[in-house]
């Protein structure tokens, strides 16, 4: 039971670093010959290739947009938001597409990028109208690593128009 408790951490890390890694490039998948009882099967190899459309940017505290992008999809932003750059309909939270310009105006006319970031990192510092306070969790701010939340930040204000 213990054994299998870690294994899923292992798993998702593994799968995580993976994918972060593999941004921009194509991907591959191998298939080996495997013989069962006299049957053999043909190699194949097939690539196939992935775009992004955000692109490296230095606001967002020096963070890689198409690095927050995994960052976006890894932590489940998309089930609660709509971010049509990460392809989120998500109704639960704000809309990302447009929300964090017009509340950084609401909330003193504040710098876009800093808003996200303390939009992540303490979501209920401002409450976007028509929402309520605890929706958000508040353990983002903790649980990415700098880069992370930089990363995160930076895909966010780029998807903004």
């Amino acid at each position: 039971m213990l054994f299998a408790l870690l294994l899923l951490p292992a798993a998702f890390a593994g799968w995580a670093v993976g994918h972060y890694t593999s941004l921009g490039s194509a991907s591959k998948t191998v298939v080996h010959t495997v013989t069962f009882g006299g049957t053999t099967t043909t190699p194949t190899t097939t690539t196939s290739a992935t775009t992004t459309s955000a692109t490296t940017t230095s606001s967002g505290g020096g963070g890689n947009a198409a690095a927050g992008k995994a960052v976006f999809a890894a932590n489940g932003c998309a089930s609660c938001h709509t971010f049509q750059p990460a392809g989120a309909t998500g109704t639960v939270g704000p809309n990302l597409d447009t929300a964090p310009t017009s509340d950084a105006k609401a909330d003193g006319n504040m710098d876009l990028t800093a808003f996200v970031k303390q939009s992540i990192e303490d979501p209920d510092a401002y409450i976007a109208k028509g929402y309520t306070k605890g929706i958000m969790p508040t353990t983002f701010g903790s649980s990415l690593s700098a880069t992370q939340l930089n990363d995160l930040v930076a895909f966010i204000v780029a998807g903004q128009s």
